[in-house]
This record gives structure tokens, C-alpha cells and sequence, in this order.
């Protein structure tokens, strides 16, 4: 059984936003406050403590209140390069990644991620969503063992990207969760409008959202 105190969360919010027209998709707001920080509060009592990986406007996270560490890495080699940024500051044993866009992941995540990962003495555990008659695995919902540093940063240098690929080279569990809609992101302005609708916020949250220090950058 893993404790929740021997796991660290990890917020992804390094990305491009390539698709959202190059903003910091983290800090752009969702209800009322940013996308990363939205995740932060969801993630937080899911794990011991929290980090983020982000590439720009370092101190607009910072002012979160949790560490922010940035890619070893130039060029935003994507989620893989957050995972190590997360090892290489983590001193929990295990380390639990979340994406910044997808503002619905499920409250007991990483409790059946670390439930799948010790049923099968995994080092990794991924969650999956049904599709059809088979799954569809989302890779950067993730629990790994803090030991697989050195086999990620090796990964890496030899110029590999996805995160399946390197989970493949070891033990992984995958958990299977019921509630796809859980896992929806947002990758453009229009799908984040779109998240927005079941629990649209009044116009004192939206005023709220204009104040915010980070409102606007990209």
C-alpha cells in the first residue's frame, strides 16, 4: 500500500499551447482562476505535496505557492521532459503527473493509480478510459516510481518523445476508469469555452477571472 505522503503530485503546464494560439495554456482561467492552479487545488489532496513543470511566466506559478521547475530541456520536447523535471526535484518515492488542461480528472486518481501500480508491483501505472470494446490509455495521467530517473533521462537523450514508449520498457499497470468525460481537455480556446458550459460561473467569477495578475499572457 502507498501512502499519499511518499507520493508528489506534478502539474504539466510546459507546453506550447500551439493550439490554443501559443498562450500559457496553465494560466488561462477556467471558473474563475487558471487552468494549472484549478489543477492544483484538485490535485492537492490527492497526493503529499505538489509541483509544477512550466516553461514560461515562472513567477506567475510560483505565486501558487509550490514549487515550479522548469525543462532541462530547450524546445518544449513535451510532457516527458515535465515527467523528468519532476524526478530530478522529487524527493517523495513515487511521483503522480497530471496535464494542466483537463480541469475534470477524477478526485480518487492517483489513489487507484497507486492501488493498480502495488497490485501489480508495477513501477508505473497509467489510467485508461473504455473506447468501444477497447481502451484508450491517457499517458500523462501517470504514477511512477521515482527510481526511473536515470531509465527516463537515458530515453530522452537517445531522442525518444512518447511517454507509452518509455512506460513499455518497464512493469506498468494500467487502470481502468469508467468516467471518460473525466478526462476531456482542452488543446483549444473553444474546447476550454466548452468545458466551461455545465457549471458556467456569474458574472462576479468572471470579473474575478479579468483581475487575475496572469489573465492575458501568452
Amino acid at each position: 500500500m502507498i501512502r499519499t505522503e511518499h507520493i508528489t503530485g506534478l502539474i504539466l503546464a510546459g507546453g506550447r499551447g500551439s493550439r490554443m494560439g501559443g498562450v500559457d495554456k496553465g494560466l488561462q482561467s477556467h471558473l474563475g482562476i487558471p487552468l494549472a492552479l484549478h489543477a492544483m487545488q484538485r490535485l492537492s489532496p490527492q497526493v503529499g505535496a505538489v509541483m509544477i513543470s512550466a516553461n514560461r511566466h515562472l513567477d506567475a506559478y510560483a505565486s501558487f505557492g509550490v514549487p515550479v521547475w522548469a525543462d532541462a530541456m530547450a524546445d518544449h520536447p513535451g510532457p516527458l521532459a515535465g515527467f523528468l523535471a519532476g524526478l530530478e526535484h522529487c524527493i517523495t518515492p513515487y511521483l503522480a503527473t497530471v496535464p494542466c488542461d483537463t480541469p475534470n480528472f477524477p478526485t480518487d486518481l492517483v489513489a487507484r493509480l497507486a492501488a493498480g501500480l502495488s497490485a501489480k508491483d508495477a513501477q508505473i501505472a497509467v489510467a485508461a478510459t473504455r473506447d468501444g470494446d477497447g481502451l484508450q490509455v491517457q499517458p500523462v495521467f501517470c504514477l511512477m516510481a521515482c527510481s526511473l530517473k536515470d531509465s527516463l533521462s537515458d530515453f530522452i537523450a537517445s531522442g525518444q518523445r512518447q511517454v507509452e514508449r518509455w512506460a513499455a520498457l518497464h512493469l506498468c499497470a494500467t487502470v481502468v476508469f469508467d468516467d471518460a468525460a473525466a478526462f476531456i481537455n482542452a488543446n483549444t480556446a473553444q474546447e476550454l469555452h466548452r468545458l466551461q458550459q455545465p457549471a458556467m460561473p456569474g458574472k462576479e467569477a468572471s470579473d474575478r477571472a479579468d483581475k487575475l495578475p496572469f489573465a492575458g499572457l501568452s
